[in-house]
């Protein structure tokens, strides 16, 4: 839902859903890593199947699919 706002009202946004996530199981779909950069969990889905899972650095780390599309997103500038 933030793909169409400013940067800085996407940071507002993204505020204003860590309060309401906190404490909380939520579960987000995301297609701009910013979004979920800071969750506990994440899970990479591929062609329908669970392929990946672990918070930001461990999926960073194991350098797959999570990594490539995280170094993608950020050389074009979407992650701030």
């Amino acid at each position: 839902a933030t793909a169409s706002v400013d940067p800085a009202t996407e940071r507002e946004i993204q505020t204003a859903l860590a309060r309401l996530f906190e404490g909380r199981t939520s579960i987000v779909v995301a297609h701009r890593l910013a979004t979920i950069v800071s969750a506990d969990r994440i899970l990479v889905l591929h062609r329908g199947k669970l392929v990946e899972e672990g918070d930001h650095e461990e999926l960073y780390e194991r350098n797959g699919i999570y990594r490539a599309l995280f170094d993608l997103q950020f050389k074009s500038g979407e992650i701030a």
